[in-house]
Parts: C-alpha cells; structure tokens; sequence
C-alpha cells in the first residue's frame, strides 16, 4: 500500500511569493521608454502649424482617441 503525498496549502503559497528578477520590470519599462521617444522624435519635429498633417506622437494618440470613441 503506497502512502499519498501532498504539500500543505503553506507550502504552495510560499512557492508562488518568490520575487521576480529586477531585469523582469526593468526590460519592459525601457522598451517601452525606447519605443516612446522613437514614436515622439523630436529631430523629426518641423515649423509647421498645428494645422498640417499629424505626425509622430500626435498621430497615435489620434488614432488611439478613435478606437476609444469607435469601443472598438
């Protein structure tokens, strides 16, 4: 006759709270940050008025606005 064995409830959770590794925040937060200064560029940034065609940071928030109001 085998003997069933199972760990207690305590056990499970102290598993599951072990911490991430600081590059698990870290990387995601920089990609991010890298991918917001490529969409925003300010090299690219030009004379015009506010009235000419949309472009870089403008242009997404734009185009996010629209999904909001569509709910797609």
């Amino acid at each position: 006759m085998s003997a069933v064995f199972s760990r207690s409830p305590a056990a499970k959770a102290h598993r599951l709270r072990r911490r991430l590794p600081w590059w698990a925040l870290a990387l995601p937060v920089v990609s991010f940050i890298a991918l917001l200064v490529l969409v925003a560029s300010p090299s690219a940034a030009s004379a015009a008025s506010a009235a000419s065609a949309p472009q870089g940071l403008a242009a997404l928030l734009e185009f996010l606005a629209g999904l909001v109001r569509t709910g797609a």
